[in-house]
């Protein structure tokens, strides 16, 4: 890979001044979706959340419809028949894997890479003088050889990169490349003020009404905000924010993603859940896959929280929500004693007489394995429980998820969030693969 980065490299020159790009892909999970639909080019796509309940990526055409992101899929049944807007079921396995092929790519092109989010990725391009030629031919290669069409933007900072790519999508005359740094002050104040202040890294809604009600409406407003004052209305981040949208670097890239503090599994289910005996199932289903995220992290964890509600948007029915948090007597990552105390936990909360929408596990209090400190009246059985989940964990590797799982996650599993509009594993089933006939 060292190789393929150097001669990616070897033809652009260098200088010494700090510079960010942020690679965004382009509506990622219709992208995803349209890669082996290549008939539904040009026409409206959506892609819902889980359960189906809402849209959660939109294409172009979509949007230019006025669909709206997070707007329910039964209030866009009007425009499936007068414009064939084509919805899709949320198919995290093949975006996870696009994505995992979309930042191979970008490795081999930039010397360093912060994976942000499954479709966001920030580049140092520290050094690298030609680096708007250097985003064009990396657009070119992501597209080619993945097929899924990127924008990258440009900035001194992390934050202004981010506003680099927000111009870059906006406007196609710019091709999909912005580099906010090749622009005079004059130029840059003139596009930073036609952006709403909402749209900086960091700024959310409750924010935003706030900085509006005291005259700061767009980016160029922020900009010129004194730090110290921003930071006694608002806090230490907004003042850093601030700062790095003035062209001080406050946020360094993180080339290896901090350990989380939490770990969180929760679905909403298909149909409404009565008893005690249905709702385990989900419950011990999350457990389980909590512990297995877990194990991927390298941690341990000291306690385990399980929550479930009823549907808040059903008035008409008695709501009922609660949690609870049952603590270990010593860090795991046994999913077997994850499961056990999630049972545990659920069994306190329930309470009869109620429709179940919802329920999740947390996994609290995280550290790092094999630095927690031995008990006296520990099992002493961590070893093989270890080599144990370890045979598991591989088996659903290999065989695909769910091949071998706990008794208690059931069978039938009436409970599963609806899925009706899945697409094809096409890249990690084999008899899904794609077929092209010459």
């Amino acid at each position: 890979m060292l190789r393929c980065q150097n001669e990616c490299l070897s033809n652009y020159s260098f200088d010494g001044m700090r510079m960010f790009a942020l690679v965004d892909c382009n509506n990622f999970y219709v992208s995803c979706e349209r890669l082996f639909r290549p008939d539904l080019k040009g026409r409206p796509v959506v892609v819902l959340s889980n359960n189906d309940g809402c849209a959660v990526s939109r294409s172009q055409e979509a949007k230019d419809l006025g669909v709206q992101m997070g707007q329910p899929w039964f209030q866009l049944q009007d425009l499936v028949r007068r414009y064939g807007l084509v919805a899709f079921s949320s198919n995290y396995t093949l975006y996870a894997d696009l994505s995992d092929r979309v930042m191979s790519v970008l490795r081999d092109m930039a010397p360093r890479i912060e994976v942000y989010s499954i479709d966001e990725s920030f580049l140092d391009l520290t050094g690298i003088r030609d680096r708007e030629e250097l985003s064009r031919q990396l657009r070119i290669r992501v597209l080619r050889w993945v097929g899924i069409p990127v924008c990258v933007g440009i900035g001194s900072t992390k934050t202004r990169a981010k506003l680099a790519n927000h111009i870059a999508k906006k406007n196609p005359s710019l091709s999909g490349v912005f580099d906010l740094e090749a622009l005079g002050q004059e130029e840059q104040a003139t596009w930073l003020s036609r952006i709403k202040v909402g749209e900086v890294w960091g700024v959310g809604r409750k924010i935003s009404r706030r900085l509006e009600a005291v005259g700061i409406l767009t980016v160029a407003d922020l900009q010129a905000c004194d730090s110290e004052s921003i930071r006694q209305q608002f806090s230490v981040t907004m003042a850093r924010t601030v700062a790095e949208l003035n062209g001080v670097s406050c946020l360094d890239m993180e080339e290896v993603a901090p350990a989380k503090q939490q770990i969180m599994v929760s679905r909403s289910f298909g149909r409404p859940v009565l008893t005690l005996e249905e709702l385990q199932q989900p419950v011990v289903t999350h457990a389980a896959r909590a512990g297995e995220k877990l194990r991927e992290e390298g941690s341990v964890t000291q306690a385990v929280m399980v929550f479930a509600r009823s549907d808040p948007f059903r008035s008409s029915l008695p709501q009922y929500s609660a949690s609870r948090i049952v603590p270990l007597v010593m860090p795991t990552q046994d999913s077997r004693l994850i499961i056990e105390a999630a049972v545990a936990g659920l069994k306190h909360l329930y309470r009869p007489g109620y429709l179940y929408k919802k329920a999740g596990v947390m996994l609290c209090d995280l550290s790092p394995a094999g630095v927690d400190q031995a008990d006296l009246f520990s099992r002493g059985d961590d070893e093989r429980a270890g080599r144990l989940m370890s045979t598991i964990d591989a088996l659903n590797q290999r065989m695909g998820r769910g091949a071998v799982f706990f008794a208690g996650q059931g069978v039938q599993r009436r409970w599963i969030a609806q899925s009706n509009l899945m697409s094809g594993a096409y890249t990690t089933r084999w008899g899904q693969l794609q077929v092209v006939h010459a």
